[in-house]
């Protein structure tokens, strides 16, 4: 059955990345511009004071942006930072992004070494990348389980984000596979 289960993960990310690859790089830019000004007007990121944030990859829409007008608002801004010893993620704060950013265990961009590690319980917003996402909130990923790991620390809202080529009908899952509290798109905000 896990082996199934797996194999049926790694043809949709297949899938999935092939569609995601057909877009062009204006396409990319102007989806993601939409998707941070629709984050913008929701609530949850309106009233969230502590956001978990990612580095996006070249294939993952770009939240970047967001993050600087986050921290001139004086929200907390946190990123995730690998800790080797331990192979896992934990969140960090950052306050000076040309200070606090530096290329990470996987060439991701994360915060330096000197950034204080923040209680992933007291975010109250992660954003999440990922392969693919459901509109149950399941959520597919790069098959490591680092972010299932940290997202099961998270009591805050949880939202994957993604290109609209991302969301599909039903993403395969195993026990450790956490659920989303909401996903957004450059067209859509769904709440779960």
């Amino acid at each position: 059955m896990g082996q199934t289960i797996q194999n049926a993960k790694e043809a949709l990310r297949r899938q999935v990345r092939e569609k995601v690859a057909t877009l062009g790089e204006r396409e990319r830019a102007n989806a993601s511009i939409q998707a941070c000004a629709l984050l913008k007007g929701q609530e949850r990121w309106i009233r969230a004071q502590s956001i978990l944030f990612y580095a996006p990859l070249a294939n993952e829409l770009d939240v970047w942006p967001l993050l600087t007008e986050a921290l001139s608002m004086g929200k907390a801004v946190a990123l995730p930072r690998f800790f080797r010893e331990q192979g896992v993620y934990g969140a960090c704060q950052i306050r000076e992004l040309s200070l606090d950013i530096r290329p990470g265990e996987f060439a991701i961009r994360e915060p330096a070494s000197h950034c204080a590690a923040l209680e992933p319980s007291a975010l109250d917003l992660a954003l999440v990348p990922g392969v693919a996402f459901d509109r149950h909130g399941r959520r597919l990923g790069r098959g490591k389980g680092f972010y299932d790991r940290l997202l099961v620390l998270i009591k805050g809202a949880t939202c994957g984000v993604s290109f609209d080529e991302q969301v599909v009908d039903e993403i395969p899952v195993e026990p450790h596979d956490v659920r989303l509290n909401c996903i957004l798109t450059p067209t859509r905000w769904i709440d779960l």
